[in-house]
């Protein structure tokens, strides 16, 4: 198979630059690698034949592929020297002006013919190519890191470029053997747009002293399966990496609720508390690992109290069956008795609420999440309002936890912690959609394979059910009365009407 860019030049050999090089030298290129720093691009070199030695030992390369590898890496000790080259790839520091100067340069250098592309993560590449004379051969070429394990590219049209550059850059990545998803020059993109509902919302359930790092972490982990709860992933990323790309696109969408930052990370950052790399985050870190608190220890009740559920909770038939595997004594009136612990299983609304619209005594009022199935999770979410009682709400707890599955016990909060995430994720992913930033399917494709989600998000939204998650958000917004939780029009019309969120209009 024919190589589309036989000559293919890096500028910038950090670890995305070294990336970048070694999947295009496996994908038959001849790479030139370049760096104003001195003896960055001979030590990348090096590194990557160490690279390719070591896969070499594990049997993934034969000797003679090591050899021809390294045979196709050239060092330029200046950038006249990358005239030849078909490709020019730009993985330098995320300065707008310094990108420019760069290109810039290339321009004056290289042919006509020559493609130039970005690995920006968060610049506008219309704005990067906007002092070119010809900004049409320009393309956000974004790769994510490890490159050589992280298997999703976004190749960026810019509004002046040219159709066919996208075209050959998504070729390109396909010969090297990572998935293509095509986008639109938007801040963020596809993968880091869509990410924005993960973190912000986690830092916002905090702030509001729901619960902690830690408990919403199990509880993302267990209910819905994501593999990292949003504080480990804060930690292994980096607030240094993570904060900043949290108020640039922040700012580049004018100041959009729905990715407002949290001061709480703005904090950590100052602080020097970056996670991992500092043994210091959101957790502390010995020998490589987060230290963590145990478990609270489920209560013991001796007298265990009648239990009486809403008409309006969610999943009611299953709840009920759930509380008779579980051995609960089930009142089954229109109205519970004065020892009755009251159950609501509410969608979007707080526990305080419904006591309040079903006329409950709030002081033996407990919320229950059951947005998902029970059967598919691993933990249970109870949630008390400021009046529970003590002793109901150590008698939820050990009622729910008869059975060993876990279970953790938050304040009250409009949606709990699992409802507001999963909504905000869809609701974020939705408007990507509804705003044409890229396809339904490639956005899918870019959030399982760049941020590893359980699932695309509309398909997490169809399994969750978009009638579910747009009546969440509707009532986390009378709840708050923050637009950060107005539903895009794209889970609007598709939830009112029973349609697939992966549904697009004719």
């Amino acid at each position: 198979m024919t190589t589309i860019f036989k000559k293919v030049a890096i500028v910038g050999t950090g670890a995305m630059g070294r990336g970048i090089a070694q999947m295009a030298v496996q994908a038959g290129s001849q790479v030139q690698l370049f760096d104003a720093q001195a003896g960055a691009a001979d030590q990348a070199r090096q590194a990557l034949h160490e690279q390719w030695q070591k896969l070499a030992e594990k049997g993934r390369l034969s000797a003679d592929q090591v050899s021809a590898y390294t045979a196709q890496l050239a060092i330029s000790a200046d950038l006249t020297e990358l005239s030849n080259c078909d490709l020019v790839i730009e993985a330098i520091v995320e300065k707008l002006d310094i990108k420019q100067q760069l290109f810039g340069q290339l321009e004056a250098i290289v042919s006509p013919q020559t493609v130039l592309a970005s690995n920006t993560s968060s610049l506008s590449i219309t704005a990067i190519a906007a002092s070119l004379q010809h900004p049409e051969r320009l393309a956000g070429y974004h790769f994510f890191n490890p490159v050589p394990l992280m298997k999703v590219v976004e190749v960026i049209a810019g509004l002046a470029t040219a159709p066919e550059v996208c075209q050959r850059l998504t070729d390109y990545t396909r010969q090297m053997g990572h998935t293509p998803v095509r986008a639109t020059d938007t801040p963020g993109f596809i993968v880091n747009h869509a990410g924005r509902g993960y973190g912000t919302e986690a830092l916002r359930i905090v702030s509001e002293g729901v619960t902690d790092f830690q408990t919403i972490d199990a509880i993302l982990r267990d209910q819905v399966g994501f593999k990292l709860g949003p504080f480990e992933l804060f930690d292994l990323t980096g607030l240094d990496v993570s904060q900043p790309v949290m108020e640039s696109i922040y700012h580049q969408y004018y100041e959009e609720p729905r990715y407002r930052p949290s001061v709480i990370a703005a904090q950590r950052l100052a602080a020097g508390q970056l996670g991992r790399k500092t043994k210091h985050g959101f957790y502390r870190y010995e020998a490589g690992q987060a230290i963590k608190a145990p478990e609270s220890a489920v209560p013991v009740v001796q007298d265990m109290p009648p239990v009486w559920v809403s008409s309006r909770a969610t999943r009611r038939a299953e709840l009920y069956q759930l509380l008779k595997d579980l051995g609960a004594q089930i009142e089954t009136g229109a109205a519970p008795s004065s020892q009755a612990l009251c159950l609501v299983a509410p969608l979007g609304f707080d526990v305080t609420t419904l006591a309040i619209v079903e006329r409950l005594d709030p002081s033996r009022t407990v919320g229950i999440d059951l947005l998902i199935d029970d059967k598919t999770t691993r933990r249970r979410v109870l949630a008390t309002n400021p009046a529970t009682r003590e002793d109901m709400r150590d008698a939820a707890h050990a009622l729910f936890a008869r059975d060993g599955k876990a279970v953790s016990m938050i304040r009250d909060s409009g949606g709990f912690v699992t409802q507001r995430v999963i909504a905000n994720i869809v609701n974020i992913a939705c408007d990507i959609c509804q705003q044409g930033i890229c396809s339904p399917e490639d956005l899918e494709l870019a959030v399982t394979l760049g941020l590893a989600y359980p699932m695309g998000p509309l398909a997490m939204g169809n399994a969750y059910g978009p009638d579910n998650l747009l009546e969440v958000l509707f009532n986390l917004y009378t709840v708050y009365g923050d637009p950060r939780y107005r539903p895009s029009p794209w889970l609007r019309r598709r939830g009112a009407i029973g349609l697939s969120l992966l549904h697009r209009e004719n």
